[in-house]
């Protein structure tokens, strides 16, 4: 256990970050699986519906949640297999 202050300030703050992080990362991971279903299913929703999830994966690379590259490559191949599926 750490004894000062500004040690268990940080590991309080460091605790609130990895829950809001956590919480992002499951919500995008969420969303990136309707969307391969639907892409699965050949849905027209799908063709909105990424459009959310690229708006998800900019706000987390934003925040430092995932790095920028993951974000971009990310988007990229998901879109590859959107246009694959129409």
């Amino acid at each position: 256990m750490p004894r000062r202050r500004t040690s268990l300030k940080s590991n309080r703050v460091n605790k609130r970050k990895h829950d809001r992080n956590l919480k992002v990362k499951s919500r995008l991971k969420k969303a990136i699986k309707k969307l391969q279903e639907l892409i699965a299913k050949k849905d027209a929703e799908s063709k909105t519906f990424i459009y959310k999830v690229f708006s998800q994966l900019d706000k987390a690379a934003k925040k430092k949640i995932i790095h920028p590259a993951t974000a971009n490559r990310r988007k990229s191949r998901l879109m590859l297999k959107l246009r694959k599926s129409a």
